[in-house]
């Protein structure tokens, strides 16, 4: 008998109006993982999302969501065969209510530029129902600008995700700022290098080389480490490059061509201080260090006061099904708590019966503070008084208890609706 073969098919992604630094940082990406990947502008979009069928959509956004994608978003929505492809954007800061209305068109994520790299990949990992091999070697990268000098420093490992970021990332300084005989300094420290490692560093020099704007005589390494002297000693692609054991050493090489300084204010002034212009770079994934802000991705951010437990849970597993962020809060003051230190929510799912305050006294409180998300009550059956006082007070719904928890999942996004017309 014939054994049977399961047949491959492989994942393929979208994207939609992506620069071509961003498609070209995706299409490497995803050719390690062997996911196909194809690029197009928002004109041919929807003939190829109908023709190729893709497992998941992402779409750039330059400054704003054009009436073109919303065209886009809204014959997709109404097409059978497209409307459960799952749609991830990258695009700029946008006010929470804007986000969560691109939910019923699909879009399970919103990554705000600059994105971190990680949380970004691991979601569409889940998306896609794959994991991706990201390396997960400790190492600090960093790079500035300053003139016509692009300063990298690169501490304790390489790490090839973000060696692989770095290649677009110096691509982007030169193109935002029309650097024309643009000049590399690369600083290795905190780490001794050995012949395992030589893949790993190939990998880096040739990711900054790979630009033709940069020749190797504009190459300067600053390492102490024999290896690399040896490495780029010896390797026929890298001739023209050369390795100090000492900034100083840099700055006399280039004092050749600018007479204007002094070594030691030369090394402070152009090399290791940024004049600031490296701040404007906005390629759309970022070194996690550098950002501060959340940036998950999360579609809607919910607050749930309940102090049943499994209510708490099924509800946050419920809300992250559709990439919503469910924080749980088991009394009233630790959710008050919360809002005091800050929170911002798009809705409140409250219950009026919590061990250490009445849901009503919550809501007279969250009035005060001018507190501006919805709130919906899911709670058992109260008086027809207490229910009338709650909506009285701006309450947007309310639900008895129990209810299959997407039937509150869809009465919280019809009340954010409502809420952001």
């Amino acid at each position: 008998m014939a054994e049977k073969r399961t047949m491959y098919v492989m994942k393929s992604v979208l994207l939609i109006d992506g620069s071509s630094l961003f498609s070209g940082f995706l299409k490497d990406t995803f050719a390690v993982e062997k996911i196909s990947f194809e690029s197009v502008f928002n004109r041919e979009a929807y003939t190829k999302i109908i023709t190729l069928l893709p497992d998941l959509i992402i779409i750039e956004i330059e400054n704003e969501i054009s009436d073109d994608i919303m065209h886009l978003l809204e014959k997709k929505h109404t097409d059978p065969n497209a409307r459960k492809i799952p749609i991830v954007i990258v695009g700029p800061d946008m006010e929470r209510p804007r986000i969560t209305n691109l939910l019923e068109f699909g879009v399970v994520k919103y990554f705000t530029k600059p994105v971190k790299f990680e949380p970004f990949l691991a979601a569409v990992g889940k998306i896609m129902k794959t994991s991706f091999s990201l390396d997960t070697t400790p190492s600090f990268l960093d790079i500035h600008l300053n003139a016509n000098l692009i300063f990298i420093e690169i501490a304790f490992g390489l790490n090839r995700e973000k060696i692989r970021l770095l290649k677009y990332r110096i691509a982007e300084v030169i193109k935002t700022h029309g650097l024309n005989v643009p000049k590399v300094i690369l600083m290795l420290s905190g780490y001794e290098f050995s012949f395992v490692d030589g893949v790993s560093l190939e990998f880096l020099i040739e990711s900054i080389s790979a630009d033709g704007r940069i020749a190797n005589k504009n190459i300067q390494i600053l390492s102490s480490d024999e290896f690399v002297h040896e490495l780029v000693r010896g390797h026929t692609d890298y001739i023209g490059m050369q390795v100090f054991d000492n900034l100083k050493s840099i700055a006399e090489l280039l004092l050749e061509q600018d007479q204007n300084y002094k070594i030691e204010d030369f090394v402070l002034n152009r090399i290791i201080s940024s004049d600031g212009r490296d701040n404007e770079i906005a390629l759309g994934f970022s070194d996690s260090r550098n950002v501060a802000s959340e940036n998950g991705g999360s579609m809607i951010k919910v607050a749930v006061i309940d102090s049943d437990a499994v209510v708490r849970k099924l509800l946050q597993g419920t809300f992250a099904a559709v990439s919503g962020e469910a924080d749980l809060f088991e009394t009233a003051a630790s959710f008050l708590d919360a809002v005091q230190a800050g929170k911002i929510y798009d809705v409140v799912i409250l219950d009026l019966y919590l061990p250490d305050m009445d849901g009503i006294s919550v809501i007279k409180t969250l009035a005060r503070r001018n507190f501006q998300a919805p709130i919906l009550i899911y709670s058992r059956a109260a008086s027809k008084e207490v229910v009338v006082q709650a909506l009285s007070l701006g309450v947007r719904s309310y639900l008895v208890k129990p209810q299959k928890p997407g039937v509150v999942l869809n009465k919280a996004v019809e009340i954010l609706h409502a809420s952001n017309l």
